[in-house]
């Protein structure tokens, strides 16, 4: 009797060894070989083709060090356990990624100095994260950047997203969050990238002078090959031309000169076309108590028609809109400013979800004027990128522009004219400015080097946009000082103007697909947080008390199983 009974406990035993041995082999295999199902809605956690493809191309060490070690709370915490959550699934293609997390706010108060410099040297700027805590506000700062290193080159990726007025602090680390795939493989990109693509600014024009687009320029060029091009002074644009950038022309393109830009598009070639149609700016107006606006004569108009948009003669104003300083009074000697809302200058926010302009903070625009799109030969996909807010009016010339519009708060029924488009991106196959048109001379020209005229592109893009200066940064020639691109000096703020020029440009560019991970859109779920405040005992007591409820009743159940069925024997 004994013996049975001492088997069917061995046997008993044995069973429970063998199926904590098995449960112990799946966690080990689970640990060694990386494996996971997304089963999440917005597929939050599985990368992009274009992001698989690259990781399997990495040949070469790859160290990523995250300066966000430490402790933060909960927003911070969920960007990091993000960020490493999308470093591993990296790893999981590629096995040579590593990475580490390093709190740069530890060590002696020299070396955190140090390190500070340093990190400002890189363009890496602290953010200020308050933390209240049992009542009390504390202030720390905080790097939010990861260091990609790969062939003794690096590049710092900013991971947290500019705040935007009216928008709640887990919003934008939501929109931090969605950005992390795109920000980190376009960053590797650009660093195992063999060749640097050519981007060439046009002159002769009257366009923006380097010194305009420095900030600009100075962001580009570790992974970007710049110079620029007076086209009449060259028989053709260069095939190996990636992008042609004109920027705010304001003299005459001849024909010659279209023509040349005309067949680089047609033979795929890409271009950013930043045009003001009226002659007006601030200083301008300064001189002039009632400044007259004059049309420039580009003698582009019917390039960028036949290519499918049209810029109106005309200017945008909206509600919405940056602000500039007036002079209000006199106190003693000193005259008194203050700052008024330009509707010359709107402050434009994207709405759309488009890789070049989802989540950008708003974009300030001097004097734009409004953009049309026509109806094209050829099947030509025109997205609107940007426009004004539903607040808008439109002025056309002749008119008097002048301060004295500020002295009087704006009648909302003359912004009656609802959205107008400011950045129009145009894709497809187009069709020759020059078709059954040629001059006879241009087709001896194109004999003589061994070329044919085309008469519709291949597949590419342009880029129009109804601001001459959307690109320029704030210089001043009489201290050679210049200020980052999107700075408003008057304001003291940063608006996106760079982040929409360089996604203008990496849109154009993306040799990959890469900016598809621009696209991706991370729902944010929040919580009902009135209902929250009410059931928060509720949930307590269930999240505390089930569990121990199942364990005993586990136990409970357990032990009379092995009671009744050992009684039996």
């Amino acid at each position: 009797m004994m013996t049975s009974r001492f088997k069917a406990q061995l046997q008993g035993n044995v069973s429970l060894f063998l199926y904590l041995g098995i449960l112990v082999a799946i966690n080990v295999l689970a640990a060694a070989i990386p494996f996971s199902w997304d089963l999440t809605e917005d597929k939050r956690y599985t990368l992009t083709t274009s992001t698989r493809t690259l990781l399997e191309e990495v040949d070469g060490p790859v160290y990523v060090d995250v300066l966000l070690g430490g402790d933060f709370p909960a927003g911070f915490k969920r960007l990091q356990r993000a960020t490493r959550e999308m470093l591993d699934d990296f790893r999981g293609e590629t096995g040579f990624l590593d990475y580490t997390f390093t709190d740069p706010n530890t060590g002696t108060k020299e070396q955190i100095n140090a390190l500070r410099e340093e990190f400002a040297k890189q363009g890496m700027n602290p953010t200020n994260l308050r933390i209240k805590e049992s009542g009390e506000t504390t202030e720390k700062l905080i790097f939010p950047y990861a260091v990609i290193s790969y062939g003794g080159r690096s590049v710092p990726v900013n991971l947290l997203e500019a705040e935007m007025p009216g928008l709640p602090p887990e919003v934008v680390l939501n929109n931090s969050i969605s950005l992390l795939e795109y920000k980190l493989s376009s960053a590797l990109f650009r660093l195992i990238r063999s060749e640097k693509p050519n981007i060439v600014f046009v002159r002769g024009h009257g366009e923006l002078i380097p010194e305009q687009t420095s900030d600009l320029r100075r962001e580009l060029r570790p992974y970007y090959s710049f110079s620029y091009l007076t086209l009449d002074s060259v028989f053709r644009v260069h095939p190996e031309v990636d992008l042609l950038i004109i920027a705010k022309p304001r003299g005459a393109f001849s024909e010659p000169d279209k023509f040349k830009i005309d067949q680089y598009i047609m033979k795929g070639g890409k271009a950013i076309f930043l045009i003001d149609p009226l002659n007006i700016s601030l200083d301008s107006m300064r001189m002039s108590r009632d400044f007259l606006p004059m049309e420039y004569d580009l003698n582009l108009d019917d390039l960028l028609y036949k290519y499918g948009v049209r810029v109106e003669k005309n200017l945008v104003l909206d509600l919405e809109c940056s602000r500039i300083p007036l002079q209000v009074g006199m106190v003693g000697n000193n005259p008194q400013y203050d700052l008024f809302s330009w509707y010359y200058h709107p402050a434009v926010q994207s709405q759309l979800a488009h890789p070049m302009v989802k989540n950008l903070n708003r974009i300030n625009f001097d004097f734009p004027a409004s953009l049309d799109t026509i109806q094209t030969k050829t099947a030509v996909q025109k997205t609107i990128l940007l426009t004004s807010s539903e607040y808008s009016r439109l002025q056309y010339p002749p008119v008097q522009i002048g301060f004295d519009i500020l002295r009087y708060e704006p009648d909302p029924s003359k912004f009656n004219k609802g959205p107008q488009p400011l950045a129009i991106l145009l894709e497809g196959r187009f069709p020759s400015n020059y078709e059954n048109r040629v001059p006879q001379v241009f087709l001896d020209s194109l004999e003589a080097r061994g070329e044919v005229f085309q008469a519709i592109s291949e597949p590419t893009g342009v880029v129009v946009v109804s601001d001459g200066d959307i690109i320029r940064n704030p210089y001043n020639p009489q201290t050679n000082e210049a200020k980052a691109l999107g700075y408003n000096i008057y304001e003291r703020r940063q608006y996106a103007n760079k982040d929409f020029a360089l996604n203008m440009i990496e849109y154009l560019l993306d040799q990959r697909g890469l900016i598809e991970a621009r696209s991706r859109d991370v729902r944010l779920r929040l919580l009902d947080k009135v209902k929250v405040t009410e059931d928060k005992t509720y949930w307590q007591v269930l999240n505390l008390g089930l569990p121990l409820l199942l364990l005993i009743l586990f136990g409970v159940g357990f032990h009379f199983w092995r009671k009744r069925r050992y009684a039996q024997n």
